[in-house]
This record gives structure tokens, C-alpha cells and sequence, in this order.
């Protein structure tokens, strides 16, 4: 005879399901589970919950399994899954709504060079208006791999620079101060 493993009651926690749809503006309860995101999106092979059962964990309310997985972070919000969605949930929106939960709980990612790419490009849009991809590319680059990274580059960013893909001046932005509302704002509703 063999012996039948018994798996725990799963109770949902509906208090996270509704942080997020508050946050998101997504109706997760509205997903029946059709796989149609998940057989669409591209990256599904590398994701540790696939999006179909990240928004099932999300119904059930396991915020920890959620948060710490690295399906959050290898999303590559391309909207693939949105866009299949008979219901109409934006799921990439989804998932920066977790990032950003994940982020403002202080929970480690899963991904850890995800995030800092996120901030040094963020961070480069706050600083000048634009994407400098010198600047965030050296930021990101620097705090992923220290010292050791820069001179990684020093190469790949001389063969960039003499077939004129990088500039050494980043050019400016007329609408700065409008950029620089935008991020108050959204520091506000933090």
C-alpha cells in the first residue's frame, strides 16, 4: 500500500488579492484560469510560477510566494498576456504593481540585477530628463558588479563611442521641469 500524501487547506487571504487590485486597478478576481497569458507569453520557460498561476496565488492571497518569486522580476511587460486575456486584465500592470509592493516592503528580488536596472534607468530619466545610456548603464553596471564591471566595459563602450552609438554630452530636454512634476507626484502618492 502506498501512502497518499496530504496537502495542507489553503485559505485564501483575500487582503493582499485586494491590495493589488486597488494598487493595479485589475480585476484579478475576474481570472478563470484559461492559460491563454501564460501559452502566450514569451519568457513562461523561465518563470518559476507561470502567469496564470501567479494570478491564481495572487486570488488565494500568497503574497510571500508571490512577492519572492522570480516571475515578477523576468516579466518583460511586454503585454503579450494583456493583449490574450478574455477578460481584459492588464497583467504586465500587474506585475509592476507587485515589483512596486516587493520594493516598498523592502522584500529582496529574486532577480537581483533587475531592479537595479530599473533604478539607474529611472534614475537617469529623473536626473536629465531622458535615458542617458551612458550614465545609466555605468550606474547600473557599478552597483551589479562594482570596479570589476566598469572594466569589463571600458572596451564595448570605446567601440560604441567611435561608431557614434554613445555620446560623451548627453543632449537635454526642453520639458525638465515638467519630468521633475510628474516625479513629485508620484512621490506623493507613495
Amino acid at each position: 500500500m502506498t501512502a497518499v500524501e496530504v496537502l495542507p487547506n489553503l485559505e485564501p487571504q483575500s487582503s493582499f488579492r485586494q491590495k493589488v487590485e486597488s494598487l493595479s486597478g485589475e480585476s484579478i478576481s475576474a481570472c478563470f484560469q484559461c492559460m491563454k497569458c501564460t501559452n502566450g507569453c514569451p519568457l513562461a520557460s523561465y518563470m518559476d510560477i507561470t502567469p496564470h498561476k501567479l494570478m491564481r496565488e495572487i486570488q488565494f492571497g500568497l503574497k510571500d510566494e508571490v512577492l519572492k518569486s522570480r516571475t515578477i522580476w523576468i516579466c518583460a511587460s511586454c503585454e503579450t498576456c494583456s493583449t490574450r486575456c478574455p477578460n481584459g486584465i492588464q497583467i504586465a500592470h500587474v506585475m509592476d504593481t507587485l515589483r512596486q509592493i516587493g520594493y516598498e516592503e523592502n522584500i529582496e528580488a529574486a532577480q537581483r540585477s533587475v531592479p537595479l536596472l530599473h533604478k539607474a534607468f529611472l534614475g537617469s530619466i529623473k536626473k536629465r530628463g531622458r535615458v542617458y545610456e551612458g550614465e545609466m548603464i555605468l550606474a547600473y553596471t557599478f552597483k551589479n558588479e562594482s570596479w570589476a564591471g566598469l572594466f569589463k566595459l571600458v572596451n564595448f563602450g570605446l567601440t560604441m563611442f567611435k561608431k557614434g552609438k554613445v555620446k560623451i554630452i548627453p543632449s537635454g530636454v526642453k520639458a525638465k521641469s515638467d519630468i521633475k512634476q510628474l516625479y513629485k507626484a508620484s512621490e506623493l502618492k507613495g
